[in-house]
């Protein structure tokens, strides 16, 4: 991203740099190089005062940061609906056929049976 802010040379304001694109017709031709202040235009971009960029301060260092959290068991997680035997999913719902009801992929039940890991090629025609 090119450089914004400038102090003018014309008004010695701080502001921002204003670029207007130049036109030859419908074809550009190059690019207007305004101050957004005063409206005083610079011929070229090397005649721009740009303002000198300062490092900014470090608010926050990695002392800050809060521990990581845990929110599942490492098995809790696993038992949810999309892991299951009877989780069925389609283009318009997801469903139990144990309880016969619709279902989210994230819920969870007493009755949970683990699907079995299914092959790639297996279903394929």
């Amino acid at each position: 991203m090119k450089a914004v802010e400038i102090i003018c040379g014309n008004c010695g304001a701080d502001t921002l740099l204003k670029r207007e694109a130049r036109y030859d017709g419908f074809t550009k031709v190059g690019e207007k190089l305004i101050c957004s202040s005063c409206g005083f235009e610079y011929a070229d971009e090397s005649d721009v005062p740009f303002k000198e960029k300062t490092s900014e301060p470090a608010v926050f260092t990695e002392a800050d940061r809060s521990a990581k959290v845990e929110v599942f068991d490492e098995d809790e997680s696993q038992n949810l609906c999309r892991y299951c035997a009877n989780y069925i999913v389609n283009p318009f719902t997801q469903f139990c056929a144990l309880h016969k009801k619709e279902v989210q992929s994230t819920d969870t039940c007493e009755r949970f049976e683990r699907a079995e890991e299914k092959d790639d090629a297996e279903g394929v025609l």
